[in-house]
C-alpha cells in the first residue's frame, strides 16, 4: 500500500457501526422487547398492580406511587426513542428530523432507588419491571451514543485520527 493510499484510507469517513446496528435485526428485536415491556407494564399497573398496591404499608404505597410514575415515564421516553429510530430505519423520517425530535427525549434520569425505604415493600413483579426497564434504558442509551458518537466526534479534535495521521507520516518519511 502506498503512502498516499494509506493517508486516503485514514482520511475516509469512519464506518458508523451504531447506524448499522440501528438498522439491523438487533434493533428490531430491541424494538419488540421495548414495546412488549411497555404493554406488559401497562397491563400490570392497570390490573394486578392496583390490587397489590392496596395491600402495601404506607411506606410501600409511597414507594409504589413514586416508582410506578418513574417507570411509566422512563418507558414512554424509551418508546419515543424506539419509534423515532424505527421511523428513520423505515425511511419515514430523515436523520436530521429524528435528531431534532430525539433532543426532546430524555434517556438519562428517572433514577430508581433499588435500595432503601420502601423498595423491598414493593411487589416483586413491579421490581422486576423496573429492573428490566433500567436495563433496556442502558442498552438504548448505548445504542444512541453509538449512533451519535461519530457525528459528535466529527467536529471535535479526534485523538485516534491524529495518531493514525502521525503513523502515516512516520511511514511516509521512512
Amino acid at each position: 500500500m502506498t503512502d498516499d493510499n494509506l493517508k486516503a484510507r485514514i482520511e475516509q469517513d469512519p464506518i458508523v457501526f451504531g447506524q448499522r446496528l440501528a438498522g439491523s435485526e438487533v434493533f428490531k428485536a430491541l424494538f419488540r422487547e421495548g414495546m412488549a415491556l411497555v404493554e406488559e407494564t401497562a397491563t400490570y399497573l392497570d390490573g394486578d398492580g392496583r390490587t397489590e398496591s392496596r395491600r402495601l404499608s404506607r411506606t410501600g404505597s409511597l414507594a409504589y406511587a413514586t416508582e410506578s410514575m418513574r417507570l411509566t415515564t422512563r418507558l414512554m421516553q424509551l418508546a419515543s426513542w424506539l419509534l423515532l429510530q424505527r421511523a428513520v430505519n423505515d425511511g419515514e423520517m430523515s436523520t436530521e428530523q429524528a435528531a431534532a425530535e430525539k433532543a426532546k427525549v430524555r434517556l438519562n434520569g428517572f433514577a430508581t432507588a433499588t435500595e432503601g425505604p420502601g423498595w423491598m415493600d414493593l411487589p416483586e413483579r413491579l421490581r422486576d419491571l423496573i429492573e428490566r426497564s433500567t436495563r433496556l434504558q442502558d442498552r438504548i442509551r448505548r445504542l444512541d451514543d453509538a449512533i451519535d458518537g461519530p457525528a459528535l466526534a466529527a467536529g471535535a479534535d479526534n485523538p485516534v485520527g491524529r495518531q493514525l495521521g502521525r503513523i502515516a507520516d512516520a511511514f511516509g518519511r521512512g
